[in-house]
């Protein structure tokens, strides 16, 4: 126990003191994480506005393989992206593996699900009454859009904020395609695992509050939104 004690103190030193080298993992952490979810923001929002107001035969059943799609375990994703780009894979001529494009690359094919299908059903709660009047008052389809994300706001942010929460704490695919190279590709959840494993428990404890602080600022966001 008091091994223990000992360790979360020198945890929480290492956070207050601004370790280099945690303050160099947390911020490549994010970095990542933000850049992906930037990049799936940016095609899961006006796509899941395309899905949700058009109508065509198989939507019901395109949505629910989206749904199914939430719980893909990241170990799958890293697979696939690792043979994508592989020496041997169809795409190895990039020469991009364990390096932060390709886990920003596997991110957003693992969150990509996750956001689109949130997208749809926040878009689903707005009243079908609202862009019906656009419409007859003369709204473009890209109008009748704009208006029906105005009023689903709050949920959109909420998915993009899961979305974000999902990329940041996924470890196996990132060990996959990444990893795990010091000062390169080694962020929060693969240092973690590594430092557990060497017994540098210190580092690994104040790696892990960051990553929970993190975590309680993205939950109470993403509360805050829900209650508006």
């Amino acid at each position: 126990m008091d091994e223990l004690w000992q360790g979360l103190v020198r945890a929480v030193q290492l956070i207050v003191s601004f370790d280099p080298e945690v303050v160099e993992i947390a911020r490549r952490s994010l970095a990542i994480s933000v850049a992906s979810c930037g990049i799936v923001t940016l095609i899961s929002v006006p796509l899941g506005s395309l899905i949700h107001l058009s109508h065509f035969r198989g939507k019901r059943g395109l949505v629910s393989v989206i749904q199914t799609l939430f719980s893909v375990p990241t170990v799958v994703i890293g697979l696939l992206v690792f043979m994508l780009f592989s020496r041997a894979g169809p795409l190895g001529e990039l020469n991009i593996m364990f390096t932060p494009t390709v886990m920003i690359i596997g991110q957003v094919i693992l969150i990509m699900p996750l956001m689109l299908g949130l997208v749809i059903s926040a878009l689903s709660g707005v009243d079908k009454a609202i862009p019906e009047t656009a419409i007859s008052l003369g709204a473009s389809r890209f109008q009748t859009v704009v208006i029906t994300l105005k009023e689903a706001r709050h949920a959109v942010m909420a998915a993009v904020i899961m979305g974000f929460g999902r990329a940041l704490s996924e470890v196996g695919l990132a060990l996959m395609v990444g990893g795990n190279i010091k000062g390169f590709t080694r962020i929060l959840t693969t240092a973690i695992s590594l430092e557990t494993s060497k017994g540098d428990i210190e580092l690994a404890l104040a790696l892990g509050i960051i990553l929970l602080l993190i975590a309680l600022a993205v939950n109470i966001i993403l509360h805050r939104l829900q209650q508006r």
